[in-house]
């Protein structure tokens, strides 16, 4: 959701190629779809509702604002209106004490019209561009150029194409709605209404295209379309010259992503974080957004392959580039592009994307919680997301490297588990199972008599609670 501050900002620089303002009082105007319409065959833009053409804050009848976001999320569904359909949401912002409507409209890789109509774009404004032939077919190939995920692949068939993985797509989709429309769809209905079959206005021919063979395809499919695809994984933490753990992934986008998940779910840890009152995952909520970024935002065409790669010290997560600006992304200077727009709105389709620009500042908003640092993200010909270590897994990384090395030097010697006890609870307080989990510890009594209570006895740990030692919220602080 965009703040009032940055909305503000979009107002007083004025309308132009990318922002355009509309009255709207209570209730959207056909000028407004061809705006969409537009932004969409265009290079994106901001569409704000209660703003005069100057700038001057009209406002909307706060009464109409449930029933102008029911409209418009029906009308992009509604193939009449938008053609093809698209995924938008308005966000509410208050301004000079007046409700204002915001929607950022990415540019598609797909050509859009509107009832019938073709847009673009302009400084001036939208114009209908439908019986300009050359107008048109300049679009329409503007976008096979731009989007090597609209590359047509004429000779791929269904046979080519694994039919559990479309009933794994109709499943999660129905989880985030439960009459989602693939549920009505045969599996090659689904791959149109998902704009992954498309026809090539160079050659005329028609076809899946490579997204939908990256989605859909059979392993061997997928390596005959693109033989340099993998995604690289690899823990290097101890053995620092070669690899711990490694995982190298070439298959679909799907279980890609599971498998990239894995690998994380394997070798990262997920303190405890509360978001108010409810529990998160801040690995899941970090992880989420790096490997969808890996995997819908990466340039296919190029032989460079992604990468995830887990150090003592950071994280580093990066994919080859088509960029869009050079170098380092903050929320400031940050404006959301997809680079694979069929493939993004797929991913939201089935809940592992949210809305575009979300992923960034989940980025930024858990990252710190997470590391205690901000992430660095790089913009260039090869996206890079760097991360520190997680405050938990560095402090643990390091007491456990420094007990194997005594270990390992002096092996007449027991592994010093007070040193990694007090590692643990240096970070955050931590409960009684926390640490026996951390240390591997099975036997309550042995841990509580002869490793808890002489740690408290010397001070080396307190309790949270000393008021109620017995309390079941108890946890445990380590005293430097």
């Amino acid at each position: 959701m965009i703040s009032p501050e940055k909305l503000q900002e979009l107002i007083d620089h004025g309308e132009g190629l990318t922002a355009e303002f509309k009255r709207c009082r209570n209730k959207l105007t056909k000028e407004a779809y061809a705006t969409i319409c537009a932004f969409l065959n265009r290079q994106g833009g901001h569409l704000i509702l209660g703003v005069e053409d100057g700038g001057a804050i009209s406002g909307i009848d706060p009464q109409c604002i449930d029933q102008i976001k029911k409209d418009f999320v029906a009308n992009l569904n509604n193939t009449q209106k938008i053609h093809p359909s698209v995924y938008l949401v308005l966000d509410s912002v208050q301004l000079e004490g007046k409700s204002i409507l915001h929607t950022y409209v990415p540019p598609s890789s797909s050509v859009h019209n509107t009832n019938g109509k073709i847009y673009d774009r302009n400084e001036d404004g939208d114009f209908d561009i439908t019986h300009n032939t050359l107008l048109v077919a300049e679009m329409f190939l503007r976008k096979q150029q731009s989007y090597t995920e609209n590359k047509v692949y004429p000779y791929i068939e269904m046979s080519d194409l694994r039919p559990d993985l479309f009933e794994k797509a109709r499943k999660l989709a129905a989880g985030q709605r439960r009459n989602h429309p693939w549920l009505g769809l045969t599996d090659s209905e689904v791959i149109k209404s998902a704009q992954l079959y498309q026809r090539d206005h160079q050659t005329g021919k028609e076809g899946l295209t490579l997204a939908g063979i990256l989605l859909f395809g059979k392993d061997s499919v997928i390596r005959s379309a693109v033989a340099h695809y993998k995604t690289d994984c690899i823990k290097r933490v101890i053995n620092v010259n070669r690899y711990d753990d490694r995982e190298i992934i070439i298959t679909n986008l799907f279980e890609a992503y599971e498998l990239i998940m894995a690998f994380v779910e394997k070798h990262l840890p997920d303190p405890f974080y509360l978001e108010g009152t409810q529990r998160i995952s801040l690995r899941d909520k970090i992880f989420r957004e790096i490997v969808s970024n890996m995997l819908i935002h990466r340039e296919y065409m190029n032989g460079s392959p992604a990468r995830l790669i887990i150090e003592a010290d950071k994280i580093i997560a990066s994919n080859a580039n088509r960029p869009h600006g050079f170098g380092p992304v903050n929320l400031k200077n940050y404006e959301p592009f997809p680079k694979n727009p069929n493939l993004a709105a797929f991913f939201r389709e089935i809940g592992r994307a949210e809305e575009l620009g979300s992923g960034v500042r989940n980025l930024f908003q858990y990252g710190k919680a997470y590391t205690g640092t901000d992430p660095m993200i790089l913009e260039q010909d090869v996206f890079t997301i760097k991360l520190a270590q997680p405050l938990v897994s560095r402090a643990t990384t390091q007491a456990t490297t420094q007990a194997t090395t005594q270990a390992t030097t002096q092996a007449t010697k027991p592994v010093d588990k007070t040193t990694l006890i007090l590692a643990f609870c240096r970070t955050m307080p931590r409960s009684r199972q926390e640490i026996m989990e951390e240390l591997g510890l099975k036997s309550t009594k042995h841990f509580r008599e002869g490793i808890l209570k002489p740690l408290l006895a010397q001070g080396k740990l307190a309790l949270t609670e000393p008021d109620t030692p017995n309390s079941p919220n108890q946890k445990y602080r380590t005293i430097d």
